[in-house]
């Protein structure tokens, strides 16, 4: 859940600064600008962030109907709905690298949408999994439990560390997200997507490694 919070900070970094200001994790972020579009502030997209927030309900209503069930860990449909988005990732870095980064404004549309999708999916997945202070698409709630609770009372080191990890991670990724955005927008998407596919990859094992060993037991 770390890595994927770090990959969102990557995608929002993109999005905001490669494709015309939408956020394609944070959707809090775009009602806010779609907010402030609509009473009039200049400089600000409305289009955008308006079908990146439908396809990110598009992704997250996807992924809840395949997750559908009382099952709260990890499972093939979780390997499966995380592999689609490694797939989405990739697919929209190569074609990043294919237009050499010179997207026109529809395009960059298509693409905060597709961002955006996946994003929907990774996010479901996260609330599914139900790990503590780990949404993976926003560390709001997050931080007002860090800083609320933890910074005051005295929770498990556990918490305490899974928590500033949380905020750590999305810093991180926004900063390499930015930065590898400055060289090539295929080249952080890359980024993103070998991310996700490596921790795809490593929680299916550790499934399949837990299942035979109970199966055994």
């Amino acid at each position: 859940m770390i890595v994927l919070t770090f990959a969102t900070g990557v995608g929002d970094a993109v999005g905001y600064l490669g494709l015309d200001k939408v956020f394609v994790g944070n959707m809090t972020g775009n009602i806010v600008i779609i907010g402030m579009a609509l009473a009039g502030s200049s400089g600000l997209p409305l289009f955008g962030p308006l079908i990146a927030l439908a396809g990110f309900s598009a992704g997250a209503a996807g992924a809840g109907w395949v997750l559908r069930g009382p099952e709260l860990r990890w499972t093939w449909r979780v390997s499966a709905i995380l592999g689609a988005s490694s797939l989405i990732l990739m697919t929209i870095s190569a074609a990043a690298w294919l237009f050499d980064g010179q997207l026109s404004p529809m395009q960059k549309n298509v693409f905060a949408t597709a961002m955006a999708f996946e994003m929907g999916l990774q996010a479901c997945v996260a609330r599914r999994l139900a790990v503590r202070d780990m949404t993976t698409v926003v560390v709001t709630a997050t931080l007002v439990s860090f800083a609320g609770e933890s910074l005051v009372g005295r929770p498990k080191g556990r918490v305490w560390n899974r928590r500033l990890a949380a905020v750590t991670a999305i810093l991180a990724g926004a900063l390499t997200g930015a930065a590898l955005q400055h060289v090539h927008l295929g080249l952080a998407l890359a980024a993103a997507s070998c991310l996700t596919i490596g921790m795809t990859v490593t929680g299916h094992l550790r499934w399949n490694g837990r299942s035979s060993g109970a199966q055994t037991d």
